[in-house]
């Protein structure tokens, strides 16, 4: 019997809760569109648009920049190598270094 009374009591009060819930909520809403309404926060979002639509051409321009940057950097990480003049890869697939006059001279290298 103990059970029964207290599960009626949990239902009543999901019941009364949940109208009072909606109640305050319809409540809140009907605040929240009020002030989205009123005509300082109106201004407010009609400058934010304008400084959007005035900076949009910019901030476009310059992530391209930075999209074309990192593809190439991508583009050169995947394909090749970032050597010195005095380096190049051979057709061996090894590292081969131009002794010509530069570094500690010929007999010193590698």
């Amino acid at each position: 019997m103990g059970k029964l009374t207290f599960i009626a009591g949990v239902a009543a009060g999901y019941v009364l809760g949940a109208k009072a819930g909606q109640k305050r909520y319809e409540q809140i809403r009907g605040r929240a569109s009020q002030v989205w309404a009123s005509d300082p926060v109106q201004t407010r979002v009609e400058t934010v648009k304008d400084a959007v639509k005035e900076q949009a051409p910019v901030l476009g321009a310059k992530l391209g920049d930075a999209a074309k940057t990192a593809g190439a950097s991508a583009k050169e990480r995947l394909t090749g190598e970032d050597l010195p003049e005095t380096l190049h890869r051979g057709t061996d697939g090894k590292l081969h270094a131009d002794t010509s006059g530069f570094g500690p001279g010929g007999d010193k290298l590698p």
